[in-house]
């Protein structure tokens, strides 16, 4: 496998994640090699032809972050005229969602293991996408981190050029600050509107299954926050 974890170059300071030093599994790490050429797009900065990745013409569906990918692997298997792109760093994650979409026979799912905002601005076309969803991104909750939050304006901005007109981007967070920093930021922005918000107890996802992210925090006690955000038509 090749291009997995390359180095970002370093043009920026501020990033939304840590590199976890997570232990991964026999089967993970086997899957990053023998499942890599069937789900596997390097990173490079050339951009994306998804007709031609995914052998088809069909919406396109990027998830930012996807954990262990079993949401995500549930998505698109109950979306199969949908194509999904998920961006994840973590191997151990991406080598668990590689077994799953193998498990269950997915042919609409593509992952890259590389910084998401890196493979938005490099390898994503502009105006290609149909939807971005963002679900349980790191909450960074102490004020002196907020700057590492990943939903900021700049990304705000990246995400509106890469979504054609009418295209949706979708959050979901459990912690009731990182709600209202989205909903600041957004409001900001001229090029989205937001069509609908639910606060729920994990029972009233956004067009999603429950993630491992939201398990935990429902245990923690937190209440769910989703948002949909439509990208105005004509924007630019």
């Amino acid at each position: 496998m090749t291009g997995r974890n390359d180095e970002a170059p370093a043009r920026r300071t501020i990033r939304s994640f840590v590199r976890r030093a997570g232990r991964i599994t026999p089967s993970q790490e086997r899957a990053l090699d023998e499942l890599w050429p069937d789900y596997g797009v390097d990173y490079d900065e050339s951009l994306i032809d998804f007709d031609e990745l995914f052998k088809r013409t069909a919406p396109v569906v990027v998830e930012i972050g996807f954990g262990n990918g079993e949401s995500l692997v549930e998505l698109a298997a109950a979306n199969p005229d949908q194509d999904f792109l998920g961006i994840e760093v973590h191997e151990p994650g991406v080598g668990h969602c590689l077994l799953k979409a193998k498990d269950a026979g997915i042919q609409n799912l593509k992952v890259v293991a590389h910084d998401a905002v890196d493979v938005l601005t490099n390898q994503v076309p502009a105006d290609s996408l149909a939807r971005v969803n963002l679900y349980f991104p790191d909450p960074w909750p102490k004020k002196r981190h907020h700057k590492r939050r990943i939903v900021q304006s700049d990304f705000v901005d990246l995400i509106a050029n890469k979504l054609a007109d009418g295209g949706t981007l979708n959050v979901a967070t459990d912690w009731a600050n990182y709600a209202e920093h989205i909903d600041e930021v957004l409001s900001r922005s001229d090029r989205f509107t937001c069509i609908e918000t639910r606060e729920h107890a994990g029972d009233q996802p956004f067009e999603r299954p429950q993630t491992k992210f939201e398990r935990r925090g429902l245990r923690r006690g937190h209440e769910i926050s989703d948002r949909c955000f439509e990208k105005v038509v004509n924007s630019c």
